[in-house]
């Protein structure tokens, strides 16, 4: 299994050259997240504008079938059709096999709640809050390192316990001092840097699917 794992961040680097200098980064990153999902944990994510829409990608890679159709594990599928014979086959049939992860960048509702009755810097640190427990991941993507709501959610997250990744660029920023790994892609721009984080991250799903499903 490690053997196909490994062959999926060569494969990246291979496509893309210039992500080899991170990709020691990338593997261990995958590594903290293997652990806590086999530890029961979960991921959550957060970042701002085109990093609020990777948030989301990443949640709907993990939440779901990436290129894998992780049919769910068959006592599942019995208590199922044990509770509803009709609706049991249909959700046996098709429901997937999922790792938890959440955006912390949605729930308008709360959001927007906290946005008005508190600080608004805050909103990403009062969920990771919320959600967080000792052994999760919180992954903070901001192209500078310097995202004001990424810092504050990032050191709430390490003093609750969190394991803490940043998907940066340019020098990593303030969010290098918060980060147990951080993957520091070699660009500048804003626009070319998130070019790179698309093809880590789907790498990175596509790792942790071939290891547990």
């Amino acid at each position: 299994m490690e053997e196909n794992i490994i062959k999926i961040l060569d494969d990246l680097i291979s496509r893309y050259p210039k992500l080899n200098i991170v990709k020691n980064n990338i593997w261990m990153s995958y590594k903290i997240l293997e652990k806590s999902y086999l530890n029961g944990g979960k991921l959550l994510i957060a970042g701002n504008g085109g990093s609020a829409a990777d948030s989301e990608h990443i949640v709907g890679e993990l939440m779901k079938g990436f290129i894998k159709p992780r049919s769910l594990k068959e006592d599942l599928q019995e208590k199922l059709k044990n509770i509803d014979k009709n609706m049991g086959d249909v959700l046996a049939e098709s429901l997937q096999g999922a790792l938890p992860a959440i955006s912390v960048t949605g729930h308008v509702g709360l959001s927007t709640a906290y946005l008005n009755d508190c600080n608004p810097l805050l909103s990403f640190a009062q969920q990771v809050n919320g959600f967080g427990k000792e052994g999760d991941v919180f992954l903070g993507i901001s192209t500078s390192g310097n995202s004001e709501n990424i810092l504050y959610a990032l050191v709430t997250a390490k003093a609750k316990g969190l394991i803490t990744i940043g998907l940066s660029g340019r020098d990593g920023g303030k969010m290098r001092e918060f980060c147990d790994e951080i993957i520091i892609v070699p660009e500048k721009e804003t626009f070319k840097i998130q070019e790179f984080h698309l093809p880590i991250y789907h790498s990175l799903c596509l790792m942790l699917e071939e290891r547990f499903f």
